[in-house]
């Protein structure tokens, strides 16, 4: 028997899904605003789901599969800022000066892998899509956010959910992802059973609740100081005020509307360019704490059946308080571990999965940068 836990580090909870012989035995979703002021109830979660055969801690941008003990532990934390979430430290204690609730989060996910460094579990960090070797490397030229762990473990559910579903071998399925969250949204290409393509939350073509998206390159100049914060805000927050989802759905004056507008049409888009790389996708698979809203559901329906039918990702047997992305996190940590999910893991290439994603860029002004960082293993 294999046991397997998945943290997934969402914007507004981090959830805790863990899976015996495929099936889910413990869930835990953790509200972040609660987390703020009570960091060790994630301590105490995860506790409650060992043992385990092997963790997927919270991967940020993603690695190849990484054991928490390759990394010293004199240097962990700055490797966890530096290539987990490819920011620096200094970059997230300014952010939280400046009360951006983000950079908050990422300082809790960092104290809390460095806490399970501390105590020895048997933690794995798992890759995004761009470290993918399924995802052709031409594709990946100058991106960094390609779809984070996150992403891709909510596409992994995808191929074993369409699999099952239809009884198909994983070498016949094909779809398309839509993953909503509360900060960053993002559209996932799988084909043949495969990521191929992806096009992450902050090279997304719309604005997404939290954050503005992809950036034109002539703000940046025109700004001139561009800092890891700055990542956090531009959203339908900054363009509403309106921090309930609920009231925002309504969408009751003008400024609602057009923000509404903005994140549906630049979702539509992000679909309608994914048919590119996933030519004839089979369906158009949605998740997220987004896609479980009525007046999301709904029109996303309404904009994307012309692509491929639309329904909403199913979940894991035993599954109901979780989020898409945190049952696969724990698919995939069983697979790596050797259980129920080691032929899906391996068919995707998961484990062959290389480097970071600092790879990729070819500009004259990124030089120097990764040097900045500390060695990567």
């Amino acid at each position: 028997m294999t046991r397997a836990i998945g943290i997934d580090p969402g914007t507004k909870s981090m959830d805790i899904c863990a899976i015996e012989d495929g099936v889910v035995y413990y869930e835990n979703p953790l509200d972040n605003l609660d987390l703020v002021n009570e960091p060790e109830r994630i301590h105490d979660a995860l506790q409650e789901a060992l043992p385990a055969d092997l963790i997927t801690g919270p991967s940020g941008y993603g690695v190849e599969p990484t054991r928490i003990d390759e990394i010293p532990a004199d240097s962990f934390e700055e490797w966890y800022y530096n290539y987990i979430l490819l920011t620096t430290k200094a970059d997230i204690l300014k952010g939280i000066e400046a009360g951006i609730f983000g950079a908050i989060l990422y300082k809790n996910m960092t104290d809390f892998s460095v806490w399970m460094r501390r105590e020895q579990f048997p933690v794995t960090f798992i890759p995004g899509v761009i470290e993918l070797p399924t995802v052709p490397y031409y594709r990946k030229l100058n991106k960094l956010d390609m779809g984070t762990a996150d992403k891709l473990a909510v596409a992994v559910l995808g191929v074993h959910d369409q699999s099952n579903r239809f009884e198909l071998p994983y070498k016949a399925v094909s779809f398309i992802l839509v993953e909503l969250g509360f900060g960053y949204n993002a559209v996932i290409g799988v084909d043949g059973g495969r990521i191929v393509d992806g096009i992450g939350g902050t090279n997304f073509p719309g604005i997404g609740y939290l954050t503005l998206s992809a950036v034109d390159a002539e703000l940046v100049q025109l700004i001139g100081t561009w800092e890891r914060k700055d990542t956090f805000e531009g959203g339908v927050v900054s363009i509403t005020g309106e921090m309930d989802p609920d009231a925002f759905v309504s969408r009751r004056g003008e400024k609602n509307e057009i923000a509404f507008e903005a994140m549906l049409e630049g979702i539509e888009k992000a679909v309608a360019e994914m048919t590119v790389s996933v030519n004839e996708p089979k369906e158009i698979l949605l998740s997220g704490r987004w896609t479980k809203m009525p007046g999301i559901a709904d029109e996303l329906i309404t904009r994307l059946s012309e692509y491929a039918a639309v329904r909403p990702l199913g979940f894991l047997e035993g599954a109901s308080r979780t989020k898409e992305t945190a049952q696969g996190y724990a698919i995939v940590a069983d697979g790596l571990a050797g259980g129920s999910f080691k032929e899906l893991i391996a068919w995707m290439q998961i484990d062959k999965a290389k480097g970071t994603a600092l790879e990729y860029i070819q500009h004259p002004k990124f030089k120097g940068v990764p040097e900045r960082f500390v060695r990567f293993k």
